[in-house]
């Protein structure tokens, strides 16, 4: 009886590993944050130590950094990302990115080293093929919190140029090259028509926290954002890496061999936002004391609730809730989480001069801010002022959608078949985020894991009977059917 019951629990665990049958791709990152600024003063920037990204693939999906080696489980450093040496390749495991690559990991001058917060809602530059992002120019009190300008950052005027990016950014950028060969043939539909591809799903292993040596409390895990930029593809028989490295978002057209031709993609990135159910007390401390309901659109201090007048929900901001989480013990702490809180991210310049003085903490769920939303946004509209307005309710893809199980379980991002394809991944840290306050940067050391998987349905959504778990393999590998 006691063997039986041991062999019934080695297939469970054996069925468990299925969970990731498809595509798994984990990406661990530490950052070492030694002194953080937030949006709130000016604190100086954050320090990232090495890291090792671990990347594996299976079922008809490989990825590679550089275009030549392709592998089904690739582990990758900052020596490895960030190589510019003709020749070097690495090994199928731990490879180097392609000569002339731009990836950035922000080591450059002293006063621009490492991560600081930044705010984007994903668009991308289609010249440089870059994500757009806005930084803090300036920032004073103001009645309701603080006013605040921003300016772009400088991540596109060179950038083909290798090393350029790390000089004057505070984000972690490289590129991953996903092939996907479960169909028989590459569709070249528009980059604006997505129904023939395939749906990539975010684990629900994939997650954002504390290292040990952090301090978990500091809630700098919480402004940790993690952007998926598809930048170009082209078909999977495709074995020219320059054709493969050097995808933008221009269509590429060889009349030669059409093997060669790539397709433009420049979507706005996927932003996957962790912990959104999570705060910590210093942050929701800070947040209290120094946001301000504006109920006028004057900055000034006739436009906002008076302190003293502050007397119900109605005349604060917009109170962030504490509930009990499904099926919890109310009597247990740990069992209570907060009501998600929208961050309401830069779109555009926020400039002295502009009719619109912006509040840190303006949006429709603080200060009745009137913003735009997502779909409204044209960084690219001729008239600057009638182009966006300064703050935007962005939608990033949250850890309770990744949670989400069966048919509920929305799709991250979406692939060709038969496909290699371009896509530019970005490690920031969001300065409209709450918790991102003055003292997060005590939080020393966060440990960033995500993976991708093409099954929709896991073991716990799908009953299986022992008998069919008993011949099921541990485990699925890459099985090309071209």
């Amino acid at each position: 009886m006691v063997n039986n019951n041991a062999k019934r629990i080695t297939k469970k665990k054996k069925f468990e590993n299925l969970k990731k049958l498809v595509f798994v791709c984990a990406l661990c990152i530490i950052i070492l944050v030694t002194a953080t600024y937030a949006w709130f003063t000016g604190l100086e920037a954050v320090s990232v130590e090495p890291f090792e990204i671990e990347v594996s693939a299976a079922d008809s999906m490989e990825v590679s950094l550089n275009g030549r080696l392709w592998s089904d489980n690739i582990k990758i450093t900052e020596e490895g990302i960030t190589n510019n040496v003709q020749g070097e390749y690495g090994d199928a495991i731990n490879q180097k990115a392609y000569y002339g690559n731009t990836n950035n990991w922000p080591t450059g001058e002293e006063d621009k080293k490492g991560l600081y917060p930044l705010s984007t809602i994903g668009q991308m530059d289609k010249t440089a093929s870059r994500m757009i992002f806005f930084g803090k120019s300036s920032l004073s009190t103001s009645p309701g919190g603080y006013k605040l300008l921003s300016s772009r950052i400088d991540n596109y005027q060179y950038a083909t140029e290798p090393d350029y990016e790390q000089k004057f950014t505070g984000y972690i950028a490289f590129d991953l090259f996903i092939k996907n060969f479960s169909g028989t043939k590459y569709i070249t539909g528009p980059e604006s028509d997505n129904s023939f591809e395939e749906a990539i799903y975010l684990t629900t292993d994939s997650e954002v926290k504390i290292d040990e040596s952090g301090v978990a409390s500091s809630g700098i895990q919480n402004s940790v954002r993690v952007a998926f930029a598809q930048v170009g593809r082209v078909s999977a028989y495709n074995t020219n890496e320059e054709i493969i490295t050097g995808m933008t978002c221009t269509d590429h057209v060889d009349a030669s061999n059409s093997l060669n031709n790539t397709t433009g993609l420049c979507r706005k990135a996927q932003i996957w936002e962790p912990n959104d159910k999570d705060h910590v007390s210093a942050a929701l401390a800070w947040y209290n004391k120094s946001c301000l309901k504006r109920i006028a659109a004057p900055m000034e201090d006739s436009s906002y609730v008076k302190p003293e007048a502050v007397l119900s929900e109605d005349d604060q901001c917009k109170p962030i809730k504490k509930v009990l989480k499904e099926g919890g013990n109310a009597d247990n702490p740990d069992d209570y989480e907060y009501k998600p809180l929208q961050t309401y991210a830069i779109a555009r310049e926020i400039k002295y001069t502009d009719s619109v003085k912006v509040d840190i903490y303006d949006g429709p769920d603080y200060n009745r801010y009137q913003g735009n939303t997502i779909e409204e946004v044209d960084y690219y509209a001729q008239d600057e002022s009638d182009r966006i307005q300064p703050l935007v309710a962005y939608d990033y893809f949250t850890d309770t959608e990744k949670n989400l199980v069966g048919k509920d379980r929305p799709t991250f991002i979406t692939l060709a078949p038969n496909s290699i394809t371009k896509v530019r991944v970005y490690v920031f840290i969001e300065g409209q985020d709450i918790d991102n306050f003055d003292y997060a940067q005590v939080g020393k050391k966060v440990s960033v894991k995500f993976g991708f998987t093409k099954q929709r349905f896991t073991t716990d959504d799908v009953e299986v009977d022992d008998d069919l778990k008993e011949h099921l393999p541990d485990d699925v590998v890459p099985t090309r059917n071209n």
